[in-house]
């Protein structure tokens, strides 16, 4: 990547806070512009324990021996809080694991990620299942990790002891997943699974896309038509799909008291459901994701199936409705919906979108993609923190400890360089597969370092922190 125009921590020839002898030692980070929730001003963060104890003035001596940063120019945001992940591993791990997802989750400015419950062998859909998820994880990740529980046919009695067990949230899905360990539900498991969810205050996921839709239309785009376009691929999953489910959703959500919250939403059509449930009181909330910000259909080139996911990339008119959506409150936050496989499985030779498996690579690059998205909009910086911080934090039950920068929370930090310009390739790509759809595109805004409690997890010059300092966000055994 090339050189940022930034001052201070940049032009250093060491990392500016390494890893220190005594992990627990008092920090001081100075800043001209601090993002904390008041706006952006010169701030001192004062660090104890790993934790934030003060919110001074830049001025602000440093304590005794204490380790101290001066990100000078470069803007501190809290850490990013990325609830939608899937690493994979167990079972998976050639797909992605955790060692390899949660290094490329710092260099992203990453420092929580909660990991979706499938795609790995088991899935989390029972207390034990998350148990063997948590020890594949343990020991090998560089940021705070997070499970979610799986909503399936059959297990709403696992739910609570799910939850016991430290699942942060739950997630299900409506159409087929694209594996058998993790069939989708129907609204007649919903209805047993959602009173659950309500009594436990769990708020549950969902990819709201309807089965009966997705099949009427498949039926009519495929019929003679050319797999390797990318029209063909699109016209088979309609926006329709999407809003139909989403209203099932919001019906089920009234009826039970649970909390909804609608993952990766592509299309300008589901946004006014969202809001008419809000305006009746419903709890539901709604994510989109950094693929349906930056591209767009006409961006997409025949047999290009790094492009593929689902939903899918839709018009400009959707993307740009959806930037709308985040500046009006309807959409709340922005999350990765990291979701990657082995390079064969996309299918480039053939170029089959429906062959093809669906997922993109993204996890290190959200926020300078949304970033860039917002310059080109004239967006402040202190709404990337609000999306992609704050909410998703929120959303899991972590908003008192994650996702601002504020006494009693974490001192996860973010030094993020705006006005760096840099292009992505594959060998700056630190998930374990770099295949992505974001290859050679320029981007705005580069992350300096990322640090986790007040640890240094992440340096642009050294890379990743030489050990993993990442903890699982489990109960207390």
């Amino acid at each position: 990547m090339p050189a940022s125009r930034g001052a201070g921590i940049l032009g250093r020839t060491r990392p500016p806070l390494p890893p220190p002898m005594h992990p627990l030692a008092p920090r001081l980070v100075r800043g001209q512009r601090v993002v904390t929730p008041d706006g952006v001003r010169p701030a001192a963060i004062h660090i104890e324990r790993g934790r934030i104890t003060r919110i001074g003035d830049v001025t602000d001596a440093a304590p005794a021996g204490a380790d101290v940063l001066d990100a000078g120019e470069l803007v501190v945001l809290p850490g990013l809080v990325d609830t939608h992940v899937h690493v994979n591993e167990p079972g998976r791990t050639e797909w992605e694991g955790f060692a390899t997802a949660t290094r490329a989750a710092a260099a992203g400015g990453v420092t929580t990620l909660l990991d979706m419950p499938l795609n790995s062998v088991p899935a989390t859909t029972t207390a034990d299942a998350l148990v063997a998820k948590a020890r594949a994880a343990l020991g090998q990740v560089w940021v705070d990790v997070g499970f979610i529980g799986g909503v399936v046919p059959g297990n709403a009695l696992e739910l609570r002891a799910l939850h016991r067990a430290g699942a942060l949230a739950f997630k299900c899905f409506l159409v087929p997943s694209g594996v058998d360990e993790f069939p989708h539900v129907v609204e007649s498991d919903l209805r047993g699974a959602m009173p659950v969810l309500a009594e436990l205050g769990a708020v549950l996921m969902v990819h709201a896309e309807l089965p009966s839709v997705i099949e009427s239309a498949g039926r009519a785009a495929v019929t003679g038509a050319d797999p390797r376009r990318y029209e063909t691929y699109r016209a088979s999953r309609p926006p329709a799909a999407e809003r139909e489910a989403v209203a099932l959703v919001v019906r089920l959500a009234a009826a039970s008291g649970a909390r909804a919250h609608v993952v990766h939403v592509s299309s300008a059509e589901t946004v006014p459901v969202i809001g008419a449930a809000r305006a009746r009181g419903v709890a539901v909330t709604a994510e989109t994701c950094p693929h349906y910000l930056a591209l767009d259909a006409s961006l997409v080139p025949d047999g290009a199936t790094e492009y593929k996911c689902a939903p899918p990339i839709r018009d400009a008119a959707d993307r740009d409705a959806l930037w709308a959506a985040l500046g009006a409150g309807a959409l709340d936050m922005v999350v990765s919906d990291h979701s990657p496989c082995p390079p064969a499985m996309k299918e480039r030779e053939t170029g089959d979108f429906f062959a093809a498996w669906g997922g993109i690579a993204s996890l290190q690059l959200g926020a300078s993609v949304v970033w860039s998205g917002m310059r080109a909009r004239g967006l402040p910086i202190e709404r990337l923190a609000r999306w992609m911080s704050d909410a998703p934090a929120r959303l899991i039950g972590l908003g008192g400890r994650k996702g601002r920068i504020e006494p009693g929370h974490d001192a996860d930090l973010c030094v993020f360089d705006p006005d760096a310009e840099w292009t992505v390739s594959a060998d700056a790509l630190l998930h374990r597969h770099p295949l992505t759809p974001y290859l050679g595109l320029p981007l705005r805004g580069v992350v300096a370092a990322t640090y986790v409690r007040g640890v240094l997890a992440y340096d642009r010059r050294e890379g990743p922190a030489p050990v993993p300092g990442g903890r699982l966000l489990l109960p207390p055994a």
